[in-house]
């Protein structure tokens, strides 16, 4: 009998396509993923204009356009290693906008699409190495089957506030 329950759970972990460690990782949602990580989500501030944090349109969220707090121009004030920090913490303001709307990121599906836009000096070109700041956060918190997606990483003669980085994301929702 013990044998039997033995092929059976090994039959279960083969028909996922997962064994070990990595089957209990596919389970977590992505609240979880960021309490095990420490990752706290930033507090909102009100928006600084006439629109709102995110719109849902029947199972896609759109979050608006969220500028890291860092300043100024990548490769004149700014290193491609401190945007990309900028992006990560532009994609956690993401995340917390997505949040409030939703109320739970366990929500999320899919991530579809990151639009990222890098304010930079005239001759750099290394914004997809910036914007991997957000993606990677989004992998380290949906997991590589919900998290990868479809971006764009764009170069900025100038963004609100001086801003060094600005994110909008896709988000398809069950």
């Amino acid at each position: 009998m013990t044998r039997s329950l033995a092929l059976v759970g090994a039959a279960i972990l083969l028909l996922s396509g997962s064994c070990g460690p990595s089957f209990a990782q596919a389970t977590d949602g992505a609240e979880a993923r960021l309490k095990a990580r420490n990752i706290a989500l930033p507090a909102l501030r009100p928006p600084l204009g006439n629109y709102v944090y995110a719109v849902q349109t029947g199972s896609l969220l759109f979050v608006s356009g969220t500028v890291s707090l860092a300043k100024g121009k990548v490769g004149k004030d700014l290193t491609a290693d401190q945007a990309y920090q900028a992006a990560r913490q532009a994609g956690l303001m993401s995340l917390a906008r997505a949040q409030s709307v939703i109320g739970s990121l366990d929500r999320v599906k899919r991530v579809v699409k990151v639009t990222g836009m890098v304010n930079c000096a005239e001759d750099f070109g290394d914004q997809p190495k910036v914007m991997d700041g957000v993606s990677d956060l989004l992998v380290e918190v949906f997991g590589d089957a919900v998290g990868k997606h479809a971006r764009a990483a764009v170069g900025m003669a100038a963004l609100p506030n001086n801003g060094a980085v600005e994110v909008e994301l896709i988000l398809e929702l069950d």
